[in-house]
């Protein structure tokens, strides 16, 4: 389980490069559901998309994938890596969006103009993401690419340069948001910088595009939106393969804020804040409405009333509420889930578990007391990987990530 429980070394895989997911799991995980799952699977369903793994998988398996993803620059990620491309029309496309950077004229002076104001230099106080010339290389690439006229294209290239954004910005990205690199007012990043990272981007897109473009499987269905809604427009499936946000209070979108801002896929405060109530209820970085259904589940009823108790020591009063919402949520998408998938078929759903006030909040084993009221057995909950707890917590790797396998009754 270890390797399937991580993809450390993913980089030399195909396609997982494109952008980089440390936490993402490994494609073995597919191979391994598809095998366990009784009958022949034709169909894959992954409602939470992220970087595709689930998607690609299938198709190298011959199995056609259906994904959901919310998050538009994601969405576009998983379909230039599953969706056919005319590879020599995308060299000749390249040669001209490179032509057009070149020639293009200086942007405003603030290219992000809705943006947080820390984007662009001289930001506040200053410190900033990008230097005003690096910010400038960028949009004159992203206005480039999309003056091209096929859509396949454009949409790879666009992801190709969001890959570029965090190389070049002072900023690192981890699974809890960024932060400002430890030299950042020294580092001096070029805006031929830009240049190189999206060259060797496209380049090392066509080679594996090129490589496996005769994977068993060519089809794919990719929904965009909200995956308690989408589940609902499923079509027939014999196996769900997904790993969901976990309820550790943390915004995911915040992950990829500066790909989303830096290539247009956010052009307003009102769409950022649009996609983040469009997210499972697992954060409480904005404020939302936390109500949720009443769940027949003993370990909820338990795990929320103990947070309740120890609400002074939250960092947040509206954590227990939370924790209640996003089992509700996760019980719509696995009962949607079900609703296209026979007897007998299968759910691997990859879970981590949170702790608040010294609170454990067990996610699998909820998801598993939930499970007979949506239409599912549950077969087994084992250990996945660890995790570390939130700094807040001192960072120790004392919370757990585990497999849970549902069967369809």
């Amino acid at each position: 389980m270890a390797t399937i429980g991580t993809n450390a070394g993913s980089v030399a895989l195909p396609f997982q490069d494109w952008r980089r997911f440390k936490e993402a799991f490994a494609p073995e995980l597919v191979e391994m559901a598809v095998s366990e799952t009784p009958g022949r699977v034709e169909r894959i369903v992954d409602p939470f998309g992220g970087s595709g793994t689930t998607a690609l998988a299938a198709q190298f398996l011959g199995i056609n994938p259906t994904t959901i993803e919310v998050n538009p620059y994601l969405a576009d990620l998983i379909e230039a890596k599953i969706s056919r491309i005319d590879l020599e029309a995308a060299a000749l496309a390249f040669a001209r969006v490179v032509e057009r950077a070149g020639n293009s004229v200086a942007p405003p002076q603030n290219p992000f103009p809705d943006a947080p104001r820390t984007f662009v230099e001289p930001g506040v106080d200053n410190r900033y993401i990008f230097s005003k010339a690096v910010a400038a290389r960028l949009v004159a690439y992203r206005d480039a690419i999309m003056a091209e006229a096929n859509e396949g294209i454009r949409r790879l290239f666009r992801v190709v340069l969001a890959s570029a954004a965090v190389p070049v910005s002072n900023v690192t990205i981890s699974g809890k948001g960024r932060r400002y690199r430890s030299n950042w007012q020294s580092r001096r990043v070029s805006p031929a910088a830009v240049d190189s990272w999206f060259r060797d981007g496209v380049l090392q897109a066509l080679y594996d595009l090129r490589r496996f473009a005769d994977r068993s499987c060519q089809e794919y269905t990719l929904l965009r939106g909200d995956a308690r809604q989408l589940v609902n427009d499923l079509p027939q499936h014999q196996l769900a393969v997904f790993s969901p946000p976990y309820p550790n209070s943390f915004d995911y979108t915040d992950v990829y804020n500066v790909e989303l801002w830096a290539l247009g896929y956010l052009s307003s405060r009102g769409a950022n804040t649009a996609l983040r109530n469009a997210t499972l209820r697992s954060h409480v970085q904005i404020h939302r409405d936390m109500t949720a259904d009443d769940l027949a589940a003993k370990t909820l009823g338990e795990t929320v009333r103990k947070l309740e108790s120890v609400s002074e020591r939250l960092w947040n009063r509206h954590i227990p509420s939370m924790v209640a919402a996003y089992a509700s949520d996760m019980a719509v998408v696995i009962r949607g889930i079900g609703r296209a998938m026979p007897r007998g078929g299968r759910a691997y759903i990859v879970v981590g578990d949170s702790r608040y006030a010294e609170v454990d909040v067990p996610v699998a084993a909820i998801l598993a007391e939930l499970a007979p009221g949506l239409g599912f057995e549950p077969l087994r909950v084992e250990p996945f990987r660890s995790m570390r707890v939130s700094p807040q917590q001192g960072g120790r790797p004392q919370l757990s990530e585990s497999l849970l396998v549902l069967g369809r009754r």
